[in-house]
């Protein structure tokens, strides 16, 4: 542990001349010095230092200020005494300024101090920029400790993150950044994680030393071996002159020696195998030796030769590092052993030890980097844009999308502002993403003409910038690109009502544009809807709220006029619900309500105005289902948009979700048959999305409540708002930042943020798993255990019968049984490649219903008892259509 307790009065007693030399000076050059959480003052002075600390306010615009309790202030330094805290969001970011290309020392430190009164275990993950630095563990109050890194900055600033793991709430108290000499602790590649740094005085002591001693303030642990004799000096060790390190002199005035002449003097620590170090030793001689006299020595590591002979120089440090990392062992022995000639046996006065350090993850194209926050600075975004806009890919910003390729900086392709609260002339400063495809600026209150720049993006594909407050024309080469097709552009002349085409603005009425939005950024979906077709309708009261989506990319038909559902104004809901009378069930979203159009009956899903994901999943879901038609999808009926009224009319599906009907609190028990064909159902659903569809649609939230049951119990999948598309037929995923339901979430997409196909196979298996026992996908207890750990248990026993629903009394089929069973278990197999395919499932599943039809058939099981219709079903592959 290297924090900084007490005995500052003996160091300071040692060193007296050095210390007053040292504090004559101004605050070393480079040196960064922040107390986070600092409350009263902006800045202080360290008495046992001299260092000034400053408040970490400038550094960062979120977290809460704390401070220890009282009872832990006399082990710690007064700028460890206060912490920021960070109860919200998963990622908090310092940005602090730095010299590119200088060698640093950063330490991040932690002392808990029971300052929320909970005397927790917390656990979360430091990050240095992009990349995980370490995870900190903290086991009770009095907990402290430091954590360094010697690294390189590549750019002019570095990001210390503090990312919440779910098991408490980060923190962090102090960062330091000391410069370095930039030919000191040179390594192949990496950067450096501190793992000790002793101070061989070969004897007890318990005196550390940092800061004026050592003027990059490394913190130096005192450090003895039980058969070392100590040797010291009160004479000044030069240090500063003649090695790169600039060693304290206090650390190398003393050294160890083995207490017998003739034997080795050993270093060893415990390792592990993959794990790669550098060690840097430290001598310097001591003792002036008379003309009869010699010291020097060999270095053997675990009985091999590494370095020598050594010989120390008089009152002068040197320094002895390994050229390359040493690894592959799971304990190192550092054995130093006078040479033949050598009269006096070795001495080793300091010794460090670090781990390498891959920090792998390029940090996002600077050019991209300055833009972003330079549109973050114009808008006054409220947004937590902090760290990294695009890496880790887990904690990128959001409205961001970003290409990732290898180990070159990720690049921003997809930038969605909708409903920001944007002020202003659109920023200039947007056209230095240079590799931007997607851009939404819709629902804001902008103000100004279309800029030129826009259409200097050459890789624009998608740009939406309706309902906001601009006038004047649209540039030309903006017009152009949406007639040939390459630019989906959404402008929408009725709400934006000054704007007109690139002629005189008294024609806009005789220009039509395509009024577009896009699905995610991924693709554009869209059924063309423009003032000259609108009045080959009834003439809707509200045409300007007309969905109009243009598709320029995929395959996919577009819709006739004729199979467009109908838009509905916000009265007509009111008509149809009887004024919202009946609720049939609350979302995150919205509330769902019961209704009729006619004599049909219809469920009405109001979107709530305040949820803005609310109003994306809107979008989403309306586009997706006037496209795709399948008989085990529900189909949208209608929609209202209308102001802050967003509304999707459902089917009414009378038997509810499938949740409902596996709880133990429904009477009716569904038998063996049913399920297998309500899983059946559900299956050929989500192959029509994979493979009816071009391109393929990935639902992203497959669970029993998104599977709903008509009157004859068939299964259809349902809500839509969280789903996603391949933009081309060759890609293998879709990076994205991660949405779903814990227990259904593909672990592989979970980590990676990659979404595929594969994603949702993962989540039937579930749902099949919960359709098999009638048991939650995450049991209830605290220790949380999910249900596919449960049926593996079970299958390990060999005990079948008992993983499918006691309740149905063991009439069922036992190889129909197991076989679904083993279709589950292949589904949510962890790693992504060994899943099967949904048809693959599709046609499995079929071959299970097979089976325990004839089992009933042959007459060994009696008619059910419940009241769910047995309905025909035909065993035969189903040629499905493309979307249309």
């Amino acid at each position: 542990m290297a924090m900084r307790f007490k005995h500052f009065i003996f160091a300071l007693l040692a060193g007296l001349a050095l210390i007053l030399a040292v504090h004559a000076q101004d605050q070393p050059a480079g040196f960064i010095s922040i107390a986070c959480g600092l409350l009263a003052n902006p800045s202080f002075t360290d008495e046992n230092s001299g260092l000034n600390y400053i408040s970490d306010a400038a550094f960062i615009d979120t977290g809460t200020s704390q401070s220890i309790s009282s009872g832990f202030r006399g082990d710690n330094p007064p700028f460890l005494w206060n912490l920021r805290s960070f109860p919200h969001g998963n990622r908090n970011c310092y940005s602090i300024n730095v010299t590119a290309g200088t060698k640093y020392l950063i330490r991040a430190s932690f002392v808990y101090g029971n300052y929320d009164g909970k005397d927790n275990f917390l656990q979360f993950d430091l990050h240095l920029g992009p990349n995980m630095w370490h995870t900190i563990q903290v086991n009770n109050s009095s907990s402290g400790f430091d954590r360094e890194l010697i690294h390189v900055p590549s750019r002019n600033y570095v990001h210390v993150c503090l990312v919440n793991t779910g098991f408490g709430t980060p923190f962090i108290s102090a960062i330091e950044l000391r410069p370095l000499i930039n030919t000191s602790y040179v390594t192949k590649s990496g950067s450096l994680a501190f793992v000790s740094r002793s101070d061989v005085v070969g004897s007890k002591s318990d005196l550390r030393y940092w800061y004026p001693d050592d003027v990059h303030d490394r913190i130096w642990d005192p450090y003895n071996e039980v058969g070392w004799t100590n040797l010291s000096t009160p004479l000044i060790i030069d240090s500063q002159s003649y090695n790169n390190y600039q060693l304290p002199s206090i650390v190398m005035s003393t050294a160890a020696t083995p207490v017998d002449n003739n034997t080795p003097l050993n270093f060893k620590w415990d390792s592990d195998y993959s794990t790669e170090y550098y060690v840097y030793m430290h001598f310097a001689e001591v003792e002036m030796l008379q003309p009869n006299q010699s010291r020097s020595f060999n270095i053997t590591l675990n009985g091999k030769y590494w370095d020598g002979p050594i010989a120390p120089h008089y009152l002068s440090s040197s320094t002895v590092s390994s050229t390359s990392p040493i690894s592959g062992e799971a304990k190192y022995e550092f054995s130093f052993i006078k040479t033949q000639n050598s009269t006096l046996p070795p001495i080793l006065n300091a010794i460090e030890i670090y781990s390498v350090k891959y920090l792998l993850q390029s940090e996002t194209e600077q050019g991209d980097v300055d833009a972003m926050e330079k549109i973050k600075s114009t808008y006054a975004m409220k947004r937590n844009w902090q760290g990294d806009p695009c890496a880790p890919k887990a904690y990128s910003w959001e409205g961001l999308n970003c290409r990732y390729d290898g180990y070159s900086p990720p690049r921003i392709t997809s930038l969605n502002l909708s409903s920001s609260g944007l002020i202003g002339e659109i920023s200039a400063d947007i056209s230095n993403l240079v590799m931007l495809q997607y851009l939404d600026l819709s629902n804001n209150s902008l103000t100004g003409l279309v800029p030129d720049f826009l259409s200097q993006l050459q890789y624009l594909t998608v740009l939406n910038l309706e309902r906001n407050q601009l006038s004047g024309p649209i540039p030309a080469d903006l017009i152009a690109r949406s007639n040939n097709g390459s630019l989906s552009l959404s402008v929408g002349y009725n709400i934006n009502s000054k704007l007109c085409g690139s002629g005189s603005c008294k024609k806009k009425n005789n220009i039509v544009v395509p009024i577009v939005a896009s699905l995610g950024g991924l693709l554009i979906i869209s059924l063309i809807v423009a003032a000259t077709l609108l009045g080959l309708r009834r003439k809707r009261q509200d045409k300007t709220k007309a969905f109009a989506m243009v598709d320029t990319k995929s395959n996919i038909q577009k819709a006739s006029l004729e199979s467009i559902q109908r838009q509905f104004t916000y009265s007509e809901l009111i008509n149809i619900t009887n004024n919202f009378e009946r609720i049939l069930c609350k979302g995150g979203f919205g509330t769902v309500y019961r209704g009729n159009i006619g004599n049909t009956q219809v469920a009405v899903k109001m979107i709530s105005p305040s949820s803005t994901q609310g109003f994306q999943q809107f979008q989403s879901e309306v586009k997706l289902l006037m496209m795709v038609h399948h008989k085990n999808l529900t189909t949208l009926v209608g929609y209202c948009y209308e102001e802050n009224n967003m509304g999707l009319i459902y089917e009414y599906m009378v038997n509810g979700d499938l949740q409902a009907h596996l709880s133990g609190e429904n009477a009716n028990i569904m038998n063996w048959e049913h399920r297998l064909r309500i899983a059946i159902d559900a299956a050929q659903g989500l192959d029509y999305l994979h493979n009816g569809c071009k391109p393929p649609i990935i639902h992203r939230d497959v669970k029993p409540t998104n599977i709903l049951l008509n009157e004859n119990f068939h299964a259809k999948l349902a809500d839509f708002g969280l789903s996603k598309f391949f933009s081309t037929d060759s890609e293998t995923h879709v990076s994205t930042v991660v949405a779903g339901t814990p227990g259904y979430l593909d672990p592989e997409y979970y980590i990676s943020n990659w979404l595929t196909c594969k994603s949702d196979v993962y989540s039937f298996g579930v749902v099949l798993l919960e359709i098999i026992t009638s048991q939650p996908a995450i049991e209830g207890s605290h220790e949380k255990t999910h249900l596919s750990q449960w049926v593996s248990l079970m299958l390990d026993k060999g005990d079948i019968k008992n993983i499918v629903d006691t309740r149905l009394c063991r009439n069922f089929s036992i190889n129909s049984a197991l076989k679904v069973v083993e279709i589950a278990m292949a589904c949510v197999t962890p790693t992504l490649a060994k899943r099967p395919t949904i048809s693959q499932v599709v046609a499995e599943l079929k071959e299970c219903l097979a089976i325990e039809l004839a089992r009933t058939m042959e007459g060994h099981e009696d008619k059910p008892t419940n009241s769910i219709e047995v309905i025909d079903m035909d065993l035969t592959p189903e040629v499905i259509p493309l979307a249309q």
